[in-house]
């Protein structure tokens, strides 16, 4: 099939070449010139494990291709994904929808025949009659146009196999047995064929679809650290918890993980935009639920800062901190609302000299805190320190020897807010290490 992706940042650029993996025609189109020449030479501009061997592969056969024209998209094909960002809006609530309406309106006067326009961008419920509106009332082809919602359900630094092998594949549609559905059915044959549950339903139950998965794990994952602070005043070990709970197979072991919390482009700004929503259909009562678990992730930051004041005094001027992560998490250079680079600030406003490492994120760090000192490696990174902090779980830190460290710091203490360092081991190195979830 022709396709094209209105869009090409993580999710578009991702949805694109997996899209030519699976032997179709892709057109991505992105407004941002600079992106479009680094896709067009088989390169993203951001890391995602296995993305640049698919980007390579397929711009070299001709099968992908990017532009900066909605009207080349318009003409190329007659199915177009749109996967543009949506992020949460300045005032820290609901989504900020006008790069979809932007790239809505950009592609409508080009579409003169018949088309399907499948949205994947998390919106909040309601979003896809507006857009279907919008097409019918400025594109040629008016109500020849179908738009269909298909939410993303990927995961950073797991993108393409997600796509590739998804858990599920959700379309949504207007009406039952649209045209539409034939055509998003074509396009994921390859999936669909490998068994792939499919569920097909309308479109309010798609666009709650990625915002109420997001939240269900925002509050899973805020459970088990609203337990670690009841485990740190008690003296029982948060881990040992999680692991307990997770042979439940209700509950299960994944997002068990008792730390620093989650951050991230998606599951802050889902959480918040879906409480949002409820409160504008007048429903705000019953997502009290989420309100806490936000709230319990952020007191995880705090409580990272309130322990390095109890190792270091209150007064941390002139204090020297090392910082292991920048990235919200491993496997990315994804800094949005990261957490190791919140606590990160933060000290250092309070006085500190703090250094930063990471294998992967530490350009977008520089850009965002500038004022921030970095080493690229992080046994550099802790030298002098009085304190040493493991914000996010790179599996290559867990493998650093500790005894490299302890004749190189100026105090050998540490706060694992991960808890995935050895702590035997740690401890045996001569090191006073605190985790979060334990006393």
């Amino acid at each position: 099939m022709k396709m094209t992706v209105v869009g090409c940042g993580y999710l578009g650029a991702t949805h694109a070449a997996c899209m030519a993996e699976l032997g179709h025609e892709v057109l991505g189109m992105d407004c941002d010139i600079d992106k479009v020449r680094s896709l067009s030479t088989g390169r993203a501009p951001f890391y995602e494990r296995g993305l640049n061997d698919l980007l390579a592969r397929h711009t070299a056969s001709g099968r992908l291709r990017f532009t900066t024209s909605y009207q080349e998209a318009a003409d190329f094909a007659d199915l177009h994904f749109v996967g543009v960002g949506t992020p949460q809006r300045p005032d820290g609530s609901g989504y900020d929808l006008s790069h979809l309406f932007d790239a809505l309106t950009g592609l409508a006067p080009g579409l003169t025949r018949p088309a399907v326009i499948a949205v994947k961008s998390t919106v909040p419920v309601g979003t896809a009659p507006r857009v279907a509106g919008l097409l019918h009332e400025h594109a040629p082809a008016g109500k020849g146009i179908e738009v269909a919602w298909n939410p993303d359900f990927l995961r950073e630094s797991r993108a393409v196999e997600d796509t590739l092998r998804p858990d599920r594949l959700v379309l949504g549609f207007g009406t039952p047995h649209s045209w539409a559905e034939t055509v998003l059915r074509e396009a994921f044959a390859g999936i669909i064929e490998t068994g792939v549950p499919t569920i097909v339903t309308d479109w309010a139950t798609a666009e709650l679809a990625k915002g109420a998965a997001n939240s269900f794990l925002a509050t899973k994952i805020s459970f088990i650290n609203a337990m670690a602070e009841i485990c740190e005043k008690s003296g029982a070990d948060a881990a040992g918890l999680a692991g307990i709970l997770g042979h439940d197979i209700r509950i299960g072991h994944q997002g068990m993980l008792p730390g620093l919390g989650f951050g991230g482009g998606c599951l802050p700004k889902d959480l918040r935009g879906f409480i949002d929503r409820a409160g504008e259909l007048g429903a705000g009562q019953a997502v009290g639920i989420l309100r806490e678990a936000d709230a319990v992730n952020a007191r995880r930051r705090q409580r990272v800062i309130d322990l390095a004041r109890e190792e270091l005094g209150d007064d941390l001027r002139g204090k020297r901190i090392a910082v292991w992560g920048a990235a919200f998490k491993p496997g990315t250079d994804d800094i949005r609302d990261s957490p190791a680079l919140a606590v990160a600030q933060s000290l250092y406003d309070l006085g500190a000299a703090v250094t930063v490492s990471d294998p992967r994120a530490l350009d977008n760090a520089r850009k965002l805190h500038p004022r921030l000192d970095y080493a690229e490696d992080p046994v550099a990174a802790a030298r002098n320190c009085d304190l040493l902090l493991h914000l996010t779980e790179w599996p290559q830190y867990a493998d650093i020897d500790p005894e490299r460290l302890t004749g190189r710091v100026s105090t050998p203490k540490a706060i694992d807010a991960r808890g995935t360092l050895d702590l035997v081991r740690w401890q045996d190195a001569g090191w006073h290490i605190r985790t979060l979830g334990r006393a």
